[in-house]
């Protein structure tokens, strides 16, 4: 099975763990950072990157990033990895696609998180390294 499709539904099932239960706290030194500017391309492959700084977990750590234009609401999951937790910065590129109908190039706001799945008895609950959001601009490719 293709690990994107997998890890979208891991991280699916966290966010709807986390509106139950809530966030952890997040330790001020682990950070998330997006770059200004993201691509698209003609076949709709969203490119998004950045930076990530976070201290070793439990359970696996997830790098996953989001973009909407112009309805906030209507948020568009792009791509996600495996982070490295060992206290150093790290980059990160997450790739997905998505309709030209939905997204184009211009303005759009992002939302990274780095998201621990943390064992719980037979669960896996979600425990939040870092999340930032920004305004950046999708230059067509």
């Amino acid at each position: 099975m293709p690990v994107r499709p997998v890890l979208a539904t891991v991280l699916g099932a966290a966010a709807l763990v986390c509106t139950a239960v809530g966030p952890a706290a997040a330790d001020p030194a682990e950070t998330v950072t997006i770059d200004s500017v993201g691509r698209i391309t003609a076949d709709g492959t969203v490119t998004l990157a950045g930076t990530y700084r976070c201290t070793g977990g439990t359970g696996p750590v997830l790098i996953s990033a989001s973009v909407s234009q112009g309805d906030p609401g209507l948020k568009h999951a792009i791509g996600g990895g495996v982070a490295q937790c060992d206290g150093a910065e790290h980059r990160w590129e997450n790739s997905g696609q998505v309709s030209l109908e939905k997204l184009k190039g211009g303005k759009a706001h992002v939302e990274a998180t780095l998201t621990e799945l943390r064992p719980s008895g037979v669960l896996l609950l979600p425990a939040f390294h870092a999340v930032t959001d920004k305004d950046v601009t999708l230059t067509q490719k």
